[in-house]
């Protein structure tokens, strides 16, 4: 989650960085303007990716690997959530429940507490059909644990819950009626080492739920870059339970800074993240995230959108 920058300065490119990660797969047409980006595959075959920035962008495409067309605004007015930034939405969730789309974003300014998640609904994910729905009641203010951006819907056996969070104490969970919190929030991850964790998503396989989450430095890499290491990197905890607790490979608590390395910098890829994971009809299980790409450069906005096929068969999601 950020605010995008729109920087295109040109940037002395980092040192090529040896990886046993696999590259992006290909991508094709616009496979920029994908910051914290969200797919979800129609039932006739169209490929929708929402993106931050531009009050929720929306791109379609034939397949995962392109090629992506810009087809406008999800709320080209912005939202109806009173708080500054409700006229640049942040990080969207996509879901389909029953024959409904729904679309949670983030309110909210870069740095502040004072943030409200909120969601849109749509009969067919196209631009010019979502309606705003306004705030789902998962708010935050200065005072309280957490931070409510970055909401993923997960979707229990009919048993909703929205994952979030970002900073401050973590990642945390609420249950909800779909479109609305329904029960008190609670933690599913901390590292009180090094609280820049964010961006969560949960994803189901086979025995587990997988616990997907960003960590470090997320953008402004053209103004100041961390050190080697600190740059965002996608981790992991699972659990056999949809509410947890959730460990890492080495049965680490998620809460007390466990989580396992999915995918970091490597060869031209830096700072990946803002991931989700899907259960692609033709691909399988796929891990979707935005990066810079070192030959190009490293402002917010040239950020790309990356997916690759993930595996499972160790019990761990290997990219």
């Amino acid at each position: 989650m950020v605010k995008l920058s729109g920087l295109f300065g040109a940037v002395a490119l980092l040192p090529a960085l040896v990886s046993t990660y696999a590259l992006p797969e290909a991508c094709s047409g616009v496979c920029t303007n994908s910051h914290d980006p969200s797919i979800l595959r129609r039932s006739d075959g169209t490929y929708f990716r929402f993106s931050t920035g531009g009050r929720l962008a929306i791109h379609t495409a034939p397949s995962l690997a392109g090629p992506w067309t810009y087809k406008g605004a999800a709320l080209p007015g912005g939202s109806s959530i009173n708080l500054p930034g409700n006229q640049d939405l942040w990080a969207p969730d996509i879901a389909q429940v029953g024959n409904q789309y729904y679309l949670y974003y983030s309110v909210s300014t870069f740095g502040s507490q004072s943030s409200a998640i909120g969601i849109a609904r749509s009969a067919s994910m196209d631009a010019g059909t979502w309606t705003d729905l306004g705030s789902t009641n998962v708010a935050s203010s200065p005072g309280l644990p957490y931070n409510a951006i970055d909401g993923n819907l997960v979707n229990d056996n009919g048993n909703y819950f929205l994952t979030f969070g970002s900073f401050w104490n973590g990642i945390h969970r609420v249950r909800m009626t779909p479109t609305h919190q329904n029960g008190e929030a609670y933690q599913v991850a901390f590292d009180p080492g090094n609280t820049a964790i964010e961006g969560p998503t949960v994803f189901k396989n086979g025995a587990f739920y997988y616990l997907f989450f960003s960590k470090g430095s997320c953008c402004g890499y053209d103004q100041n870059r961390p050190a080697a290491g600190k740059e965002y990197k996608v981790m992991a905890c699972r659990s056999s339970s949809a509410v947890g607790p959730f460990v890492d490979r080495n049965g680490k608590s998620c809460r007390s800074g466990g989580g396992t390395t999915v995918l970091e910098s490597h060869n031209w890829v830096y700072g990946p993240g803002g991931q989700g994971v899907y259960q692609d009809p033709t691909n399988g299980p796929v891990l979707y995230y935005h990066y810079v790409d070192t030959r190009i450069g490293f402002a917010d906005g040239q950020k790309k959108f990356g997916w690759n096929k993930i595996n499972f068969s160790s019990g761990w999601p290997v990219v």
